[in-house]
């Protein structure tokens, strides 16, 4: 037992990669790519151990509920930090919602004139991606990359609104469903918007006004919302994965898929930079275009449209997680 002490002792002393602390400090510079992986494994080693139908039922429930919770404390987390003077609707603000909703309605109109297309999917993959609103951790990444996270905050809470009114009034015509109406399909999304963005932002204000003492101690958190998201963006990844796994499409039209979101991905970064700079708010304009809140997407493109276009959640959550990891990467070495 010594000789195994001071072998281990003579790694740690003469090689730093066995350093505990190298391994720490590679974590908190790649924890967006660890979580995308770590999520990935999960599931692929996950399937292939020999659990009962029941137990792997119950690992999936425990998820679905797991997912949620983490996501609101996420974001009550943030949301304590952010001054509720601070929330105030921006010029470009408006640029950025007129541009996503204006090209979600002309794909919608383009579906409903040319419900055979060939690229009904492409289509569809390429409108949920648009339309889908802005993550709820963008005000955490936002802070993390040195940005006013109160202005993609109050974007998060009006593109989430403006997308409650126009998804229920456009996706019946690019999608038809039997008795599915506008008033329906908005309290649907209102029941799914409501408790995920704006209960926490209630529960945020209530802390930061009548027990100042609780909101001092969770202002001292500093990157606790951050880790939250990178734990909820495994789970969101193994789901995908799972999601992708059991597919009967073909992969020439999951590849079409997952190009109509890369497109879309890096159009919204792009564009909603270009609009922010205007304004002199470039990185704030590009994360609230271009970080969204793919657990939406999955769930708009499942209730709405089809099981296989939903997997453009799957996709963008990748793509708009590759662009965070850069941007964080080069925040870290030019800082």
């Amino acid at each position: 037992m010594l000789y195994r002490f001071n072998q281990m002792k003579f790694f740690t002393l003469h090689y730093p990669l066995f350093s505990l602390s190298k391994v720490v400090r590679f974590l908190k510079n790649w924890t967006l790519p660890v979580a995308m992986v770590t999520g990935a494994m999960a599931y692929l080693l996950g399937r292939e151990l020999p659990f009962s139908s029941e137990t792997r039922q119950s690992i999936i429930s425990v998820i679905e509920t797991l997912q949620p919770l983490l996501l609101f404390v996420m974001l009550f987390v943030a949301f304590c930090k952010v001054s509720p003077k601070a929330l105030k609707p921006r010029r470009w603000h408006l640029w950025l919602i007129l541009t996503q909703v204006a090209l979600f309605i002309v794909s919608c109109l383009v579906l409903w004139q040319y419900p055979d297309t060939g690229a009904r999917l492409v289509l569809e993959g390429f409108l949920l991606s648009i339309i889908c609103p802005t993550a709820t951790a963008c005000a955490v990444v936002t802070q993390k990359l040195g940005g006013d996270s109160a202005t993609t905050t109050a974007y998060t809470i009006l593109i989430n609104l403006v997308v409650a009114i126009v998804a229920p009034l456009m996706l019946p015509l690019a999608h038809p469903h039997e008795g599915l109406t506008f008033l329906p399909a908005f309290l649907t999304i209102i029941k799914k918007v409501f408790p995920l963005l704006i209960l926490p932002l209630l529960l945020a204000w209530f802390v930061r006004y009548c027990t100042p003492r609780l909101h001092h101690l969770i202002l001292q958190t500093r990157d606790l919302a951050f880790y939250l998201w990178a734990v909820a963006l495994s789970l969101a990844i193994a789901i995908t994965v799972r999601a992708l796994v059991h597919s009967d499409e073909s992969l020439w039209h999951v590849a079409a898929i997952a190009g109509a979101s890369l497109v879309a991905c890096v159009f919204q970064f792009a564009f909603g930079k270009w609009v922010g700079s205007r304004y002199g708010f470039r990185l704030e304009g590009g994360q609230a275009m271009g970080q969204k809140n793919t657990i939406f997407i999955i769930w708009l493109g499942y209730t709405f449209l089809s099981p296989i276009s939903a997997t453009a959640g799957g996709f963008y959550s990748v793509w708009h997680n590759v662009v965070n990891s850069w941007q964080l990467y080069k925040k870290r070495t030019e800082g």
